[in-house]
């Protein structure tokens, strides 16, 4: 590491972090005009810049994480450090391209500074260039260390991770679609805030499509199982991901807002889990985390110069959910089977703005206002409703693993008509339902990588099941025969 870069670094993110947190957002991104020069005079007297639509500047790079095919066990905590060095990379690449000057991090994560420079003269050229020698180290020793650990030499499951070195820069409009964000209007400005969201990323829940449910079959299992885990009373909060990067802090690089397993961290096991205590009633054991909602409010939040906070240009006020419903539902086309004890599920993608929709699984709605919901818009919700997040996680499992490589590959969702792909068989589907009570005309965002800008598609929620087998047998046992328990 360049230790003198590095300070220079963290320096200069604080000053960032204060100016930020003063001006309602945080994170640094670049407002622009597409295909416009600053000033550049029109007939009408207005400038192109005033006339083009506003865009936000950010990064795109592969996602190495998801093209991971097999990471044997002595192989993991090196795959995790470099996973996490890759994030920081990039963030702090986005923030040398915007003059943000991004940390992030720091010293847990063995990130070095993009180039050891920073500033927004920092040209793309230059800043790309670098991120791809970074990334080419770094994604050379997670092969290395996979081809080490006994899964073969050059050609094995690492392979084709050499080409993805490469990012590309991109623009993404912040112009509203229509009139359905100006209540936001007075806060989020003609564009949006420092490092997102946009006017566009807001929308009025009434204007939303209504939403239809796949009936149940008679072959189907109508039941219910809910647990009843609170709404983190007890503050567990991390910016930790046991589940893609365990062993590294802030692994995450945003905050997670947990409920059920009061353990839960970098370095919990399935052993640590199964001997912790849960916030559930039911002796449930299981683990529920997701990205923190934060209200953009201009007030200082504890954790604004902390990882996961404005360390990682997460900024704003932590807004505690209201209620936190857990509930696994069936099958519409046959019954369930039992989960396996420490199965993890992701659902959604925290990198979907680059990444593209493939694993998005965001869901916003409003209460009074469930049968409409948003996939890639914050909603506006009328006087005395609450936001609601939804996380309906995949219901089919593979019969194999507990997990995979990319932690997708083992779980599937279930076709249109409620079947699952061939090889999988239905599990109960839970789903994690959090509202929250947002100021009326402030504007909010959910935790994410910077060059992520904040954006409501990114949402995802996470899950370890740790229900004793007992527990789980119940739950199969309700859903299957159609009682709500």
């Amino acid at each position: 590491m360049m230790r003198q870069a590095h300070k220079r670094s963290k320096l200069r993110t604080r000053a960032v972090v204060a100016a930020a947190a003063l001006l309602l957002g945080g994170g640094g991104t670049a407002i622009v005009a597409n295909h416009a020069s600053a000033g550049a005079a029109r007939g009408d007297g207005r400038s192109e810049q005033q006339n083009a639509s506003p865009a936000a500047m950010t990064i795109s790079c592969p996602d190495v994480g998801d093209r991971l095919q097999d990471v044997p066990a002595a192989a993991q905590p090196a795959v995790s450090r470099g996973l996490s060095q890759l994030d920081a990379q990039v963030a702090q690449a986005y923030g040398r391209l915007t003059g943000a000057g991004h940390d992030a991090g720091g010293h847990d994560s063995g990130s070095h500074d993009a180039g050891g420079h920073g500033g927004a003269d920092a040209g793309a050229g230059a800043v790309l260039g670098d991120l791809q020698q970074q990334r080419t180290e770094t994604i050379g020793r997670i092969s290395d260390s996979v081809r080490a650990a006994g899964k073969g030499p050059a050609g094995s499951a690492t392979d084709g991770l050499t080409g993805l070195s490469g990012c590309t820069t991109r623009e993404v409009s912040t112009a509203a679609a229509d009139d359905s964000s100006r209540p936001l209007g007075s806060r989020l400005g003609n564009g949006g805030m420092p490092g997102g969201p946009s006017r566009a990323d807001f929308a009025d829940i009434r204007k939303a499509p209504a939403t239809k449910r796949t009936p149940t079959g008679r072959a189907g299992s109508a039941g219910t199982f809910t647990t009843v885990c609170g709404r983190n009373e007890n503050g567990h909060f991390n910016p930790d991901n046991v589940i893609v990067t365990p062993g590294v802090r802030n692994g995450a690089h945003h905050m997670h807002d947990y409920v059920g397993n009061k353990s839960t961290d970098a370095f919990s096991t399935d052993a640590s889990l199964a001997a912790a205590g849960t916030t559930c009633t039911n002796g449930d054991k299981s683990t529920h985390y997701w990205p923190v909602l934060r209200v953009l409010n201009g007030k200082a939040a504890p954790d604004a110069n902390a990882p996961g906070g404005g360390h990682d240009g997460n900024m704003g006020t932590i807004l505690r959910p209201a209620s936190v419903t857990l509930q696994f539902r069936g099958s519409p086309a046959t019954k369930v089977t039992a989960m396996p004890r420490f199965l993890r599920i992701i659902t959604g993608d925290a990198k979907a703005l680059t990444n593209g929709l493939a694993n998005a699984n965001a869901s916003w709605s409003c209460t009074g206002f469930e049968n409409r919901q948003l996939k890639d818009k914050y909603p506006i919700c009328p006087d005395g409703s609450d936001v609601v997040r939804t996380f309906a996680f995949q219901n089919c499992w593979d019969g194999r693993s507990t997990d995979s490589a990319n932690h997708r590959t083992h779980v599937a969702f279930a076709r249109a008509d409620g079947s699952c792909p061939r090889g999988f068989r239905a599990v109960p589907q839970l789903v994690q339902r959090i509202t929250y009570d947002v100021p009326a005309g402030v504007p909010f965002a959910v935790d994410s990588f910077p060059e992520q800008l904040h954006k409501p598609v990114t949402d995802h929620g996470d899950f370890i099941n740790v229900m004793p087998d007992a527990l789980m047998a119940k739950a199969v046992s309700c859903i299957n025969s159609g009682r709500t328990c």
